[in-house]
């Protein structure tokens, strides 16, 4: 079962966005330096899709794209989710942070508009950095991953 810590509202996650990022907890990843380290605990409420209408609800229209944040403990219950939202929420885009080199099998691209991939390394820095191990992946019509990376790198 998916659990959430917190929700944030984000600007510089995904491109153009403001996003509601919701925190889940028991991250896998564990990365050295993370800047969410409380993530690596079970902990939390349960995320259900009662619980995201509420959030969303209480943004009021705020909101352009809900972002899950804190790796990929469960990516098929990640992608129940934005299969859900992608259905009732045609107008929020959907983000995901995996924390892993790869995306999951396991998951229907079609159900997000933009993923993260990638662990924080430290000495490679984030995605502003040029070094940067991550990617930041814009999903296309036709399920292609389109590397948009560079639009985050500051010079």
């Amino acid at each position: 079962m998916l659990k959430y810590v917190d929700t944030d509202i984000v600007f510089q996650e995904f491109p153009d966005e403001v996003t509601l990022a919701i925190n889940l907890s028991n991250c896998p990843c564990r990365c050295p330096g993370c800047h969410s380290p409380y993530l690596w605990k079970d902990i939390g409420e349960p995320l259900t899709t009662k619980t995201i209408e509420t959030m969303i609800e209480n943004e009021h229209g705020r909101i352009t794209c809900i972002g899950f944040m804190g790796g990929d403990a469960a990516p098929e219950a990640i992608d129940a989710l934005a299969k859900y939202l992608r259905n009732k929420h045609q107008e929020l885009k959907i983000g995901w942070y995996t924390g892993r080199t790869t995306v999951s099998s396991k998951i229907n691209l079609s159900n997000f508009d933009y993923i993260k991939v990638g662990p924080y390394i430290k000495h490679l820095g984030g995605l502003t950095s040029k070094r940067t191990n991550q990617k930041m992946y814009k999903i296309g019509s036709a399920n292609q991953m389109e590397d948009i990376t560079p639009m985050f790198w500051r010079t």
